[in-house]
């Protein structure tokens, strides 16, 4: 077992990562909670293929379980979906004293650390991720929101778990597209801190290698934003390297609302496009814009700009929480492995894509 531990002022919590871990989780929960209550939150597809199994492990160790689940997909990451969990939770008697559980990818954990930090002003969770870019990344750090129709994650707030649990074994029944969209992810931590990383991915030749070395992916990709997290929790500083290519990814997943891209595929697009712009511009290494393309191509990532509205998208980028009123924060590469945050007139934007 990987373990990890993240140290913040005021909190600190494990990062456990081993295959077959879900089975080890009701008596760990156990010995770092004493609660009497756990209500899981999942989406439809992952409680049909697990919800009961975790909810058979977690009464086993003496816990009260309610599983809530919501329809997959961005589109559960709203207020109304929100409302009504809370009301879940009212009537399952859900009090501070005990325990709230995400169980899913990127928009479960999203979604469940809201709640978790609002409802009641605040209840203990645990991440339980079972996507590859849960487990790598969104997992981890403590960043839990919402969105709006007016741009993604603009209501949230910054609200740690007590614990994370990654069982890669749970990949196994991932379908290759979302296999992929995590890998984006990986890129992205490749690119802004770890050329190995990057030039292990890209020896990868296929899904098995990447499953077979995956414990080790994971491992990475969480200590890398560990480190960054404790310089940076409130996202001010060098926390912000972590939005390679999601300034303009964001933007591409609300021009289409949410439906044609997944969140790693629009931020691979975001990826090479600003650094093809900045590699142009002389600001970065050249050959780093075809390395990014190769690789991307190699998990059939998209990385060309789709056919869109320029001022719609640049009217999302406005909207982006690193906008600083008439500044933006970019975060652009030096060369792979190195990535530095550039601060922008927001009004030259287009020049970046």
């Amino acid at each position: 077992m990987h373990n990890l531990k993240v140290n913040l002022p005021n909190n600190q919590y494990k990062i456990y990562i081993e295959k077959g871990l879900l089975h080890k989780v009701g008596e760990m929960i156990a010995y770092i909670s004493k609660t009497g209550r756990a209500a899981i939150i999942t989406d439809i597809n992952v409680n049909r293929l697990y919800g009961n199994q975790l909810k058979d492990i977690l009464e086993k160790s003496g816990l009260q379980v309610k599983i809530i689940y919501v329809e997959s997909g961005e589109k559960s990451k709203s207020l109304i979906t929100a409302e009504k969990i809370y009301n879940k939770l009212l009537d399952f008697n859900i009090t501070r004293n005990d325990l709230i559980i995400a169980f899913g990818g990127g928009v479960v954990g999203d979604l469940t650390g809201f709640v978790a930090s609002t409802y009641l002003r605040g209840v203990p969770y645990i991440q339980i991720p079972t996507s590859l870019l849960a487990q790598v990344d969104g997992s981890v750090g403590g960043k839990v929101a919402v969105n709006l129709t007016r741009g993604k994650n603009l209501i949230g707030s910054f609200y740690h778990p007590i614990a994370v649990f990654i069982d890669t074994e749970l990949l196994n029944t991932l379908d290759k597209r979302y296999l992929h969209d995590g890998m984006s992810e990986v890129i992205k931590y490749g690119c802004i801190k770890d050329k190995k990383l990057f030039d292990d991915i890209m020896k990868c030749e296929t899904k098995n290698d990447v499953i077979s070395y995956i414990d080790e992916i994971v491992y990475t990709c969480c200590n890398i934003k560990r480190e960054i997290v404790e310089k940076d929790e409130r996202d001010l500083g060098d926390r912000m390297i972590l939005n390679f290519g999601h300034t303009i990814g964001h933007a591409i997943e609300k021009y289409f609302k949410y439906s044609r891209y997944t969140h790693g595929e629009a931020v691979a697009i975001g990826m090479y496009n600003i650094t093809r712009k900045s590699e142009e511009m002389g600001i970065t290494e050249k050959g780093t814009a075809d390395a990014i393309k190769n690789i991307l191509k190699k998990y059939k990532l998209p990385y060309n700009m789709p056919d869109v509205d320029r001022e719609a998208i640049i009217k999302a980028i406005k909207l982006d929480k690193k906008n600083k009123g008439e500044k933006l924060n970019i975060i652009l590469l030096k060369e792979i492995g190195e990535a530095y945050i550039q601060e922008i007139d927001i009004e030259d934007i287009g020049q970046y894509y």
